[in-house]
């Protein structure tokens, strides 16, 4: 039993139930008489509660303190699927939901990966040569300056898994900063220098790539893993290295507009209702839909905006809005934002852990805004996809990641073996709660 009096099965019913409400609202939407709509409705079905079946039979299958952020994530998940299905007519979006079930897989793997906060730190190494590895990836197999690597059947985007893998650096650099060294006559951790070095790195590849919309998420885990750094307790960065720190930040962000290319300065002052048709026609059309949708939406199936590139992407908050309504586009961003607090319930008891969740959350955060408000033209389009939303291959596996770390700062470990006793025969291998620098 959960301490709120809500049994495994309790909480189980409640998803299967919102998922068999947002599929009758797809039915009675359907046109009477239509065997082949009502089919696909039928087909959506199936797949939708028989996968959340099998998630909650996994689930079963793993002992862990908390199984919260999973009944959201499937929550969200199926949803997403349902909206992508109805997107323009209601069929199966089988992509969709193959990278959904694909996100699961990975926020189950990336748990069982980071929940033992020693281990992760110790596997350090590894995440700078898998940094390395992305960028060199990115440099030379994604053709003219691309962000993307085209197999044929199938398109890669590595930027995306660049970070979580950046979350992971930052994060296990934190207990280095009792480990201050003397350098150029100041002491100083050196293993900032290679956290902000690989920031700079992503900055200059985003710019080489003329990909700058992925950029303010990046920025965001640096700006939280420097405020993490800042409030460890033997930080004691003094406050002329902090005022040098903000004031060449804003200096750095002077000369990137400064020196933005064209392209740049266009976005950052658009006016889409002088050219409609053309550099404002993506942004024009999401507003008219989000205008039409209402409160309650057209009903799924029956939206226009569908039509227009990026629709189920770049968009997709427009495109829920005119199918759905506001309400049920807020829901769904509510879930996320629900997703994120639950670090809120139990939190994070390791220096470690408290980054890696400060760093997963600016993500989210960043991107649902960026998508949210760029569609509806109160900042730059930047034309980057809502987590779990849009439709997406390298951007879903990346999000499932992510949402693994989260779960980790849930049901952490803090286990290394017992010193042997001096004169006493030790006969079992003890495990003690480590009360070491990465456990609060």
């Amino acid at each position: 039993m959960f301490k709120n009096g809500l049994s495994y099965r309790g909480i189980m019913m409640l998803v299967l139930l919102s998922h068999i409400s947002l599929l009758g609202i797809v039915y009675f939407h359907t046109t009477a008489g239509e065997y082949e709509r009502v089919w696909g409705v039928v087909q959506l079905a199936l797949f939708i509660l028989g996968s959340d079946l099998l998630y909650f039979l996994t689930l079963r299958l793993m002992r862990q303190a908390t199984y919260t952020i999973d009944f959201v994530l499937i929550t969200i998940l199926n949803m997403s699927t349902i909206f992508q299905s109805c997107f323009g007519g209601i069929g199966f979006a089988a992509k969709h939901f193959v990278m959904s079930v694909g996100c699961f897989i990975c926020c189950q793997l990336s748990y069982l990966f980071t929940r033992n906060a020693e281990k992760t730190e110790l596997r350090k190494p590894w995440f700078y040569g898998a940094f390395g590895l992305l960028v060199l990836l990115i440099l030379f197999c994604t053709g003219s300056r691309s962000m993307w690597i085209d197999f044929g059947f199938i398109t890669v985007q590595p930027s995306e898994f660049l970070k979580p893998v950046f979350v992971l650096i930052c994060a296990t650099s934190i207990a280095a900063q009792q480990n201050k060294q003397k350098t150029l006559g100041l002491m100083l951790v050196r293993d900032n220098f290679c956290v902000y070095g690989c920031a700079v790195l992503i900055f200059a590849l985003q710019w080489w790539c003329r990909d700058l919309g992925s950029l303010p998420t990046f920025m965001a885990v640096a700006v939280c893993g420097l405020i993490a750094r800042l409030s460890y307790p033997r930080a004691k960065l003094s406050k002329r290295l902090v005022l040098s720190l903000v004031a060449g930040g804003l200096l750095v962000c002077a000369l990137a507009v400064r020196f933005a290319p064209a392209y740049v300065i266009e976005r950052l002052y658009p006016d889409i209702w002088a050219d409609p048709s053309g550099s404002g026609y993506q942004q024009c059309k999401a507003l008219i839909a989000i205008a039409e949708g209402g409160w309650f939406g057209k009903g799924p199936g029956r939206g226009s905006l569908y039509r227009v590139a990026a629709s189920n992407t770049d968009i997709v908050f427009s495109t829920i809005c005119e199918e759905w309504g506001l309400i049920m586009a807020l829901l769904a961003v509510g879930l996320i934002l629900l997703l994120l607090a639950t670090t809120l319930m139990n939190p994070p008891r390791s220096y470690f852990h408290s980054t890696v969740a400060t760093g997963v959350c600016a993500v989210f955060i960043v991107q649902m805004a960026l998508n949210i408000f760029g569609s509806c033209n109160l900042i730059p389009f930047t034309g980057v996809t809502i987590p779990f939303i849009s439709q997406g291959g390298s951007s879903m596996l990346a999000t499932g990641i992510l949402v693994g770390f989260l779960k980790a700062t849930q049901s952490p470990l803090f286990h290394h073996e017992a010193p042997a006793v001096s004169g006493v025969k030790q006969t079992k291998k003890k495990k003690v709660k480590r009360k070491g620098a990465v456990a609060k």
